[in-house]
């Protein structure tokens, strides 16, 4: 039997009171993980830095990174710190606002989510080292080309990148490229409820591929690389979305028949009595 969330029905102030539990716990736990992180905002930022350390100490230049502004470096290490807790309290976060709504969803409905609980995190962290271990030195060896020595040109041309600057555009690959990644996460959930479904999202390829490449032209640094990095891995998501929401229909499907064959069971045994 499916359990009725009417049975956990309760008055509208019981409601608030509940979500303010929620919301404490919630900001109170992304406090924490807030101060952890800033705490230790030097080491998460050397690991952000490492890949472009590494190319830099490749291809030689200027070995170090700069800030032109006074409170540069200190917003900085704010940013990290916010940036790791937002991660870090994730998986609260999620937990909090599931303890939230739980109570107001059918037994079938929790067990129809719960998978994407688990796999929407799977997924953004995939994204995001996806993006870390194989497309940022990737990029930052082929911007680095730019670079020029004495022998090249009249004034050599190098790179001193400052400490603000290059977090954001890391934040900004790592955002884009874990939230490309929850591309299936939305399509089969779409083609749980009906809105889409496999030979629609087929027929639609052709639409797709330009829509990818426009979205990773738009969210992506002006560099091939990264672009092509991210469309690629999107149309394959893309690909496995259509394989995942033809699954689903199938089983569909097959509970459809087979509650039609328990119906027609029933029918048969009323009209013999």
């Amino acid at each position: 039997m499916a359990e009725d969330p009417d049975s956990h029905t309760m008055p509208l102030l019981d409601h608030l009171m509940e979500l303010r539990t929620r919301l404490v716990w919630t900001i109170l736990a992304f406090l924490i993980a807030f101060f952890a992180c800033f705490y230790v905002a030097q080491p998460i930022y050397d690991f952000l830095v490492t890949p472009l350390a590494n190319i830099m100490e490749e291809v030689g230049g200027t070995n170090r990174m700069i800030y032109t502004a006074l409170t540069e470096a200190f917003f900085t290490q704010i940013k990290v710190g916010f940036f790791a807790a937002a991660f870090i309290s994730f998986p609260i976060i999620a937990s909090q606002l599931w303890l939230f709504i739980a109570p107001g969803l059918y037994k079938h409905e929790k067990g129809a989510l719960a998978p994407f609980l688990v796999a929407s995190p799977v997924l953004f962290i995939a994204g995001a080292s996806f993006v870390y271990y194989v497309i940022m030195p990737m990029a930052w060896r082929f911007l680095l080309q730019f670079q020029t020595g004495a022998d090249e040109s009249v004034l050599p041309i190098e790179l001193e990148a400052r400490v603000g600057e290059y977090l954001g555009l890391v934040m900004k690959l790592i955002l884009a490229f874990g939230i490309s990644f929850q591309l299936p996460v939305l399509l089969v959930l779409l083609a749980r409820v009906g809105i889409v479904s496999a030979d629609g999202l087929a027929e639609r390829r052709k639409y797709a591929i330009v829509g990818v490449f426009v979205f990773a032209a738009i969210v992506t640094p002006p560099d091939v690389i990264s672009q092509i990095g991210l469309a690629i891995p999107m149309m394959l998501l893309y690909e496995i979305s259509i394989y995942a929401c033809r699954i689903i229909e199938r089983k569909r499907e097959e509970a459809w028949a087979e509650d039609a064959e328990d119906d027609g069971f029933e029918d048969t045994d009323f009209n013999d009595t």
